[in-house]
């Protein structure tokens, strides 16, 4: 498949992510995600867009497993020794590519997983992560970058237990974020789209973002969950799939 770079956005593609992602393996030249079955822990994660409840949520999950038993750590994008600094630095001006951008993101990912989650992983906790590389994938996708090479870039990368989706929409969106009291720049897609209103950009990148959600949802499977309830019905339903995703955990004591 030829992988030359279509800058527009994905959704000015009609169909590109289905069409792009079934045709592409994900298995390139005998490499494959690394087998964590072996292990005693479970990998969880907790996908959805800014704003969505992802922190709250795995706080409460992190505080319910704990009273259950379960040792939890609690990991999340740009937290790495190695990387994370430099990835909030680069974040901090307007001149690093997306490529760039995407590097710094997938070096933050590999030593999390070296020195997080695959120890944790083997010595039996659960690992609860805010975001995976879904959410690196699908804010590159709408700024253009070619589907297959994040793919590619993230083939090592180990299948999760779950992955619970908080999903929303705009109208729910907005009002929370509204609260917050500000609109970030890059949720908001400021950084490659036209025009200065930023309350406009952020509801068209976000409608963009929620759109590249959907269709990595269903191809990688997500559990998901409708996030636009209050956080008391939003958390009954996490923890019930959770701990179905728990039941049989080796050496759970």
């Amino acid at each position: 498949m030829n992988h030359q770079r279509d800058d527009r956005p994905a959704q000015a593609r009609p169909g590109s992510l289905r069409r792009e992602y079934t045709e592409t393996a994900f298995h390139l030249d005998g490499a494959g995600p690394v087998d964590i079955s072996v292990h005693p822990g479970r990998l969880l994660v907790l996908e959805g867009t800014d704003g969505v409840g992802r922190s709250t949520h795995c706080a409460l999950l992190r505080e319910s497993l704990e009273t259950l038993g379960y040792g939890v750590i609690h990991t999340g994008l740009s937290r790495g020794r190695l990387a994370g600094e430099g990835l909030r630095q680069a974040k901090m001006g307007t001149t690093a590519t997306q490529r760039t951008l995407d590097l710094f993101y997938g070096t933050d990912f590999c030593d999390r997983l070296e020195n997080e989650i695959l120890p944790a992983l083997r010595a039996g906790f659960v690992v609860l992560t805010d975001r995976y590389f879904y959410s690196i994938m699908a804010r590159s996708i709408v700024r253009g970058t070619d589907v297959g090479w994040l793919q590619d870039l993230y083939r090592f990368a180990p299948v999760p237990h779950g992955v619970l989706y908080l999903r929303v929409d705009i109208p729910s969106l907005v009002p929370r974020v509204v609260g917050r009291g500000s609109f970030d720049y890059w949720e908001s897609g400021m950084d490659f789209q036209e025009g200065r209103d930023v309350f406009d950009s952020f509801q068209r990148y976000q409608t963009r973002l929620l759109g590249a959600f959907e269709q990595l949802s269903e191809l990688y499977h997500f559990q998901v969950i409708d996030a636009r309830r209050d956080v008391a019905e939003v958390f009954a339903d996490l923890k019930a799939h959770v701990i179905r995703l728990l039941a049989g955990m080796k050496d759970h004591q």
